[in-house]
């Protein structure tokens, strides 16, 4: 019999959209860890005619309100966690990273912190320095303190003001768009250039999906980097310049396990995309459709185009 009987979806998630698909992957993420009933938690997306929806596939019956507790519930224990404290910005010293990654590997293998050992190896990598001899970091990253806007703080801010009711909407939608900041800038809505705009930017308050960004944190973990050839290459990336870089991402329709959707989201098709060979490899992954962003530089900060599908 089909364990995989019971199923949610999470209706107003976008997979075209790359703040949405990191909050899908966030949800993903938290739900594998915090699993009950019978059976292993996956996850697959759905064509619902507008859009591809993220579904979750659980062993029991569990409602949208139950789902999003227990999603808020495991939230709520990361404001102020020492990952999410141990600076404003990514860009460190390289010393001063070693040390963070020795402790969260010793934490990691005592059990006494889990969580730190995840995100780090997602934030960066400090066996790669940039041109300023800093550690180089993750390509998912959009700001790093000009403007006042700062990468890790924001995030630390979301983990302790988002509210249980901001995640139902993230998950369920619709997206209304009326929370104020601060916005991560993963949505393409957060490129606010003013010749895009009938008002002036400066004057005109940014709303955003706060529940969208706080699980768009938890995705992170899933988009790791490594070096390859001296230089700090981040899952689904290629480009490194304002101008040349672009993150592609999957959408499958196969129920997947966690530990699959984290070998899928690095398969190297994802962004060589330029023959029937290569599409061909992805569908035999199970993968439906490919999208791609390019990461913007506007001023002081990254932002994310409309994506594209691909595939």
């Amino acid at each position: 019999m089909n364990q995989y009987t019971n199923e949610s979806i999470l209706t107003g998630l976008d997979g075209s959209n790359p703040l949405a698909f990191l909050a899908a992957l966030g949800a993903f993420r938290i739900l594998s860890k915090t699993k009950s009933g019978n059976g292993e938690l996956r996850m697959s997306w759905r064509n619902d005619g507008s859009a591809w929806r993220p579904v979750i596939w659980l062993g029991s019956s569990v409602s949208r309100d139950e789902l999003a507790a227990r999603i808020f519930n495991h939230l709520a224990t990361m404001a102020d966690h020492p990952v999410l404290t141990f600076s404003k910005n990514l860009r460190l010293p390289q010393k001063h990273h070693r040390h963070l990654a020795d402790l969260a590997a010793a934490n990691w293998i005592s059990g006494e912190d889990v969580i730190s050992q995840q995100f780090l190896s997602a934030f960066g990598c400090d066996g790669i320095l940039d041109e300023n001899g800093l550690v180089a970091d993750t390509a998912l990253r959009t700001m790093g303190g000009g403007g006042h806007q700062d990468f890790i703080k924001f995030m630390n801010d979301l983990a302790k003001s988002t509210s249980a009711e901001q995640i139902f909407e993230a998950l369920f939608g619709p997206w209304k768009y009326a929370d104020p900041t601060p916005s991560l800038r993963f949505d393409p809505i957060d490129d606010r250039r003013y010749a895009l705009r009938w008002k002036n930017p400066s004057q005109d308050a940014i709303q955003t999906v706060r529940g969208a960004n706080r699980l768009a944190i938890e995705g992170i973990p899933l988009i790791y980097v490594a070096p390859v050839r001296m230089k700090l290459e981040t899952c689904g990336f290629i480009g490194h310049r304002s101008n040349n870089t672009y993150w592609s991402w999957p959408i499958w329709g196969t129920p997947i396990n966690l530990e699959v959707c984290r070998s899928l989201l690095a398969q190297r098709e994802l962004i060589s995309i330029d023959s029937d060979t290569t599409s061909l490899a992805l569908s035999q992954r199970g993968v439906s459709a490919v999208f791609r962003a390019q990461r913007i530089t506007v001023g002081k900060f990254r932002n994310f185009t409309p994506a594209q599908q691909i595939a």
